[in-house]
């Protein structure tokens, strides 16, 4: 509370200060401070050439001064010298001053030569001498002083508001803007006392009169003396393994550390204070993040009916946003949670971009679904509603069924029957050797959709999508870790040594989009999502993020595994391999021969048979359809196949 009281305080007197600092100084006062500048160094000159002696006549120097006032005038009236805000004084502003200067220059030595040559009798000084003296006087007071005026407005403002003193860790080119922002910035919170890096050949220096300091030298006692609560890191190409020594060795001082963005970020290529926040666990996964700069994408979707199923949930409302920046001629959006299709068509209408229309609807409702299709008739579907919680969907194996396989196999027969030109199905690595249910309707729905490849003969394209788990997707673990770690933990983790793939919500759309772009029809598109995460060591980073201790504030509670989750997933299983696309990233699965007839009568068996009274029939067929699928800590153990079995099981099924 005290905490609170204190940075209120310190927001209310920047607030009050900021009234005062956003009045500017008028340009006209600007333009007569430069003019009585002008009208002293002119008498300084003057001065100067007669050694300092008063002798000359004052009614000379007075003759010549209206003439003087007026070019000077002309000259900082054409360069807008005067138009600078004084307190943010730069290279350029005096670069002006100094045009400013040079026309008064130019312009009083052509109104003398004049006098000469053409006999005017112009009041203008004769004094080559004077001129030039009075053009470097000009130069050195007017820009003096506005960088005078620069610092000393700093210093009262500095006087008056009570910044939080900070480090910037980097002291290189972004360490440089960012420190430069901070002080530009009228109503920053901020004051830098210092620079932090780790190249031995800058600590030492200085930069802008601040040191540059060793890490080594951050200690709590050095962070205590200078008052120091804060570290902001401001690092180009920064990867998420040095990111994560640098936040090991500030954490353990007890300073809160914030990151500024990526360059490529910054708005308009400006960083605004706001930018800077606080890391966040997607910044310390051993990852790097993947880029796709879809160049052709505006041009497919240029003109297209596009519909997205499971458009309001995680990855379809990303996905529907990045759409409707696409010139397409009309984006049709399905989900059966009209709060959340509310949500999203809200945001929309504040975007004014592509024609899109919002549908509450089931794709399980083969009639729903024929009227949309018929009325509509979508050139591209991106199917991404799905059932995804592996322990509910063990318990519901009818659900998952329905949804999964069924809701998918209607959307895929429609997509046939009324020539959509791609369909794109996201999958989940989970589809990979499953071993719960989930995976496996997965597993049937992908299998459906490339039998049906074979069966449209290029008619419509079908395209699969394959990755790992999503950050911050609705139910994933790290929205419910910061659930738990606000309501003082525990943290509830199933396995010690679990690991898990992941990715962003945006990388996760641009995969889907890519596939769009790339996909021939029958291709399965992995990425390549770099080294598994330990969920473990996933959690101990959230907690040191909420400025906590594991286990000194919060603990972690093993519970373990929950029925059909795996200990580590994977995104290939043992009868496919990859061939590389363009994108280095991307690779597409070659999987194992289907009998693509004999697949599409075994799941039309399966969408029949599916019966809410009977669970074990559901899951006996998708383990006839799914070889590979084996139960892991599930009540449905007892229908696995011997291993003997499992072979003659993928012959009858036409897998080679």
């Amino acid at each position: 509370m005290n905490k609170n009281k204190k940075v209120n305080k310190l927001l209310g007197e920047q607030a009050n200060w900021g009234i005062f600092t956003l009045k500017n100084v008028p340009r006209w006062v600007v333009f007569s401070v430069d003019l009585v500048i002008v009208i002293h160094t002119f008498f300084l000159a003057h001065l100067i050439e007669a050694h300092f002696s008063v002798d000359f006549l004052f009614s000379e120097f007075a003759n010549l001064l209206p003439s003087t006032v007026f070019l000077a005038s002309l000259s900082f009236w054409l360069t807008g010298s005067y138009k600078g805000m004084v307190r943010y004084t730069g290279f350029n502003d005096a670069v002006n001053v100094l045009l400013g200067a040079t026309f008064l220059l130019i312009f009083m030595l052509l109104t003398a030569f004049a006098n000469g040559y053409f006999g005017w009798n112009l009041a203008v000084s004769n004094s080559v001498f004077v001129l030039v003296t009075h053009y470097l006087l000009n130069i050195l007071v007017l820009v003096f002083s506005r960088f005078t005026f620069k610092y000393l407005h700093r210093i009262l403002r500095d006087s008056v508001i009570k910044n939080l003193p900070v480090l910037i860790y980097g002291a290189g080119e972004m360490g440089v803007v960012i420190h430069t922002s901070i002080r530009k910035e009228v109503k920053s919170k901020y004051r830098v006392v210092g620079f932090v890096d780790d190249d031995e050949k800058k600590i030492g220096k200085k930069i802008n009169r601040l040191p540059i300091l060793a890490p080594s030298k951050i200690t709590p006692a050095f962070l205590k003396k200078k008052g120091i609560r804060e570290v902001i890191i401001a690092l180009r190409g920064l990867s998420s393994e040095r990111l994560g020594l640098i936040f090991d060795t500030l954490n353990a001082t007890g300073v809160e550390i914030k990151i500024a963005p990526p360059i490529s970020e910054w708005i308009q290529g400006d960083l605004n204070l706001h930018q800077i926040k606080k890391i966040q666990i997607e910044d310390l996964l051993d990852r790097t993040p993947i880029d796709l700069k879809h160049t052709s994408l505006p041009k497919q979707m240029n003109g297209k009916t596009v519909l997205v199923t499971g458009a309001a949930g995680s990855i379809g409302s990303e996905l529907s946003r990045q759409l409707h920046l696409c010139n397409c001629q009309r984006l049709l959006l399905v989900d059966q949670s009209e709060s959340a299709l509310f949500n999203l068509e809200q945001e929309f209408k504040r975007q004014d971009k592509c024609a899109y229309q919002v549908f509450v609807a089931d794709i399980r409702d083969a009639a729903s679904m024929d009227v949309l299709f018929s009325t509509h008739r979508p050139d591209l579907v991106f199917h991404a509603a799905a059932y995804k919680h592996v322990p509910m969907m063990e318990e519901t194996p009818y659900e998952a069924v329905k949804t999964n396989v069924m809701g998918t196999k209607i959307l895929a027969d429609l997509s046939l029957k009324y020539a959509v030109d791609k369909f794109v199905m996201v999958s989940t690595d989970k589809a990979v050797n499953p071993t719960n249910i989930m995976g496996a309707t997965k597993r049937v729905s992908e299998m459906y959709v490339s039998s049906l490849q074979v069966e449209s003969k290029g008619v419509t394209k079908f395209i699969t999508t394959r990755f790992g788990n999503v950050l911050g997707s609705s139910g994933s673990v790290i929205p419910l870790f910061k659930k738990q770690i606000d309501s003082g933990g525990p943290l509830t983790l199933t396995h010690r040594d679990i690991t898990r793939y992941f990715m962003t919500i945006p990388e996760a759309s641009q995969l889907v989009l890519e596939a769009s772009v790339m996909g021939n029809g029958g291709d399965l598109f992995v990425f390549d999502m770099g080294q598994s995460v330990k969920i473990f060591d996933l959690a101990v980073r959230m907690i040191e993020l909420s400025g906590l201790r594991y286990p000194a504030d919060i603990d972690i509670k093993i519970s373990g595994l929950r029925p059909g989750e795996k200990l580590h997933e994977e995104l290939l299983n043992t009868t496919e391999r990859t061939l590389p696309t363009h994108h280095p990233k991307i690779t597409i699965a070659q999987t194992a021969h289907l009998d693509a007839k004999k697949t599409v009568e075994l799941v039309e068996a399966l969408c029949v048979q599916n019966q809410v009274k009977t669970p074990e029939d559901t899951v006996k067929r998708l383990k006839e359809i799914v070889p590979e699928f084996v139960s892991q800590n599930s009540v449905y153990v007892s229908l696995d196949a011997p291993a003997e079995e499992v072979l003659s099981l993928k012959t009858v099924n036409g897998v080679q």
